[in-house]
């Protein structure tokens, strides 16, 4: 059962809640111990020993105790940061409530990201130890300037006994509590610091002015490693709904958690859905859905009709009357580490249109601009640089101050992106900078074109567009040059490499799939790509948390077509991050 109204009051005018204190201050609004709080896929080890798949509240207590007590007996002090590298999420959960209890600071590390960059990158945040996995732990053990580096095996009921007199820790609104990193998908990840203020503020905003009734019961498929699933945390533990976190973030898991767990809202990224919805939903039972709710990159218009088609929700009529309708609702949110919140909502139900990579208008607390190369507000329907600003915004890159400088401009942040709005205050999402292609015959906006093809072409799943340049030339759009654009097409369904499923040379079949992209291309009024060419999907390189590596499949593209195609699947994973 959700708040009362009364509750959502009390919880709204507390001025001491923030993000690194939610787990004690339930204790002000007198929840119930015995009440269950938190449910996980039963890859975490509890201190007893135990794999639970739920926890009460009483439960939640003792084993975010039982951590807090072993950091503090390891000599962990308020604003120390820690690394977390591991699956589970369950893992990052529970450290964040234990860290953020003490004051000291999570610092999260994808397990996807490869050893290398891993050890560079806790390397970089100055942790005084690490908390692992089994899986990751030869990756951080024995790493210079770590004081320890544990698993959850090393935990106990009892070092509950070594909490210190302060504990729990009274933050100040400024205090950072969590450091999460960027997807790394221009190169080593960037540490992202949220505080007191910055990850809650959202939260409470939600409060506010929504009910939250759609998340009754809500499926987490986001990186246990990303803020967005410490956000959903706060809020789930504070509007009283039924939580259960994902440690997979394959569309296949996902899939099979709904049909187990029942959920009325599923949180993923864009990645997560786009695997979901290739496959043959209507063999799968959707139907307690109500809302997915998607967060970092936009999500494609293909993807989304195939998923709103399922489920149900529930509309309000002009007179006000609540009538429940087939079909779920899909909220397409983009943001960003840094960002701390999805700043964009675009609504959609089987029946909007509102596509064409539109991300709608800023939440109410937020700004949004297009900017010149000056920092000026662009007008309506001029491509230029989308800037940002709110009070969800991170307060800038740890040990990093000279990045997070660069990329301010005009008094907002610079989310990467280039964006355009339309007269009625819209924005409309093309590309990242990086990944813009010059070519002879105009820019090629690889996020666009891949939303035009997917939506023009039936039977594809998924596609990349990539731009190669020649060496010493810059083809993107800060540069001059000029390069050629491939088309990586993914079918639904999948062929064989002998009949051409993985593309590569001798594959008679890629001219006629080039005429085929060319022509939905041109008849959108865009430039044609040099070639297309079919892939496997574990062909394409994919980051930490799920996004394509466009970087590394232009590096395998510079060696010719056929070698990117057959490179081998451990190089993927080397080059996750």
């Amino acid at each position: 059962m959700l708040i009362s109204r009364q509750e959502r009051a009390r919880i709204c005018s507390d001025s001491e809640l923030g993000a690194g204190n939610v787990l004690y201050r339930l204790k002000e609004y007198d929840r119930a111990l015995d009440e269950p709080v938190l449910r996980f896929d039963g890859t975490w080890r509890a201190p007893d020993g135990s794999h639970p798949e739920v926890l009460t509240l009483g439960q939640l207590y003792e084993v975010v105790e039982a951590y807090a007590g072993w950091y503090a007996a390891r000599g962990v002090r308020p604003r120390d940061p820690v690394a977390i590298h591991s699956y589970a999420a369950a893992e990052f959960a529970v450290n964040f409530l234990a860290l953020t209890a003490l004051g000291a600071i999570p610092s999260f590390v994808n397990g996807n990201l490869s050893p290398e960059i891993a050890r560079e990158y806790v390397r970089r945040q100055g942790v005084v130890g690490a908390f692992t996995d089994e899986a990751h732990h030869e990756v951080l053990a024995g790493a210079p300037g770590l004081g320890f580096c544990t698993t959850a095996a090393g935990i106990r009921p009892e070092d509950r006994e070594s909490l210190p007199a302060s504990y729990p820790y009274r933050h100040d609104p400024g205090d950072p509590v969590l450091i999460s990193h960027s997807s790394g998908t221009t190169g080593l990840p960037k540490g992202v610091p949220h505080t007191h203020r910055t990850l809650m503020y959202a939260q409470l905003h939600r409060l506010r002015y929504s009910t939250g009734t759609d998340m009754e019961r809500t499926l987490v498929g986001l990186p246990g490693a990303h803020n967005a699933m410490v956000a959903t945390l706060m809020y789930c533990l504070l509007l009283r709904t039924d939580i259960k976190l994902l440690s997979s973030q394959r569309g296949t898991d996902v899939l099979d958690a709904i049909e187990e767990f029942r959920p009325t809202t599923v949180l993923a990224f864009a990645g997560t859905f786009g695997e979901m919805a290739v496959q043959d939903l209507a063999a799968r039972d959707l139907s307690s859905v109500q809302v997915w709710f998607n967060t970092g990159d936009a999500a494609h218009e293909a993807h989304i009709r195939a998923l709103v088609r399922h489920g149900s929700h529930v509309e309000i009529r002009r007179d006000l009357s609540r009538t429940r309708v087939d079909g779920s609702v899909f909220v397409d949110g983009l943001g960003s580490s840094e960002a701390g919140y999805s700043v964009f909502h675009n609504r959609h139900t089987k029946d909007t249109s509102a596509y064409s990579r539109c991300v709608g208008k800023p939440i109410s607390f937020a700004e949004a601009a297009v900017l010149a190369e000056d920092g000026t507000p662009l007008p309506p329907g001029q491509i230029g640089r989308l800037g940002l600003k709110s009070p969800t915004l991170t307060p800038g890159y740890w040990n990093d101050s000279l990045t997070w400088n660069r990329m301010r401009l005009g008094g907002y942040w610079l989310t990467g992106d280039l964006a355009h709005q339309d007269e009625e205050g819209n924005f409309y999402h093309l590309d990242r900078a990086p990944d813009a292609i010059r070519t002879a015959a105009g820019i090629i906006f690889s996020t666009r074109t891949e939303e035009l093809l997917l939506a023009g072409i039936p039977g594809l799943a998924d596609c990349t567009v990539v731009g190669v340049a020649p060496d010493g030339v810059r083809a993107d759009w800060d540069g001059d040059g000029e390069a050629e654009a491939y088309a990586l097409l993914q079918l639904a369904d999948e062929g064989t490499a002998e009949d051409g499923g993985a593309g590569g040379e001798g594959d008679t079949g890629d001219e006629e799939w080039t005429a085929r992209v060319n022509s939905v291309l041109t008849a959108a009024g865009l430039p044609p790509v040099t070639r297309a060419l079919r892939m496997r999907p574990d062909d394409v390189a994919k980051g930490a948390t799920g996004k394509v590596l466009k970087r590394v499949m232009r590096d395998r593209f510079a060696a010719g077509p056929a070698a990117a195609a057959a490179a081998p699947a451990d190089t993927v994973a080397e080059e996750h991050a």
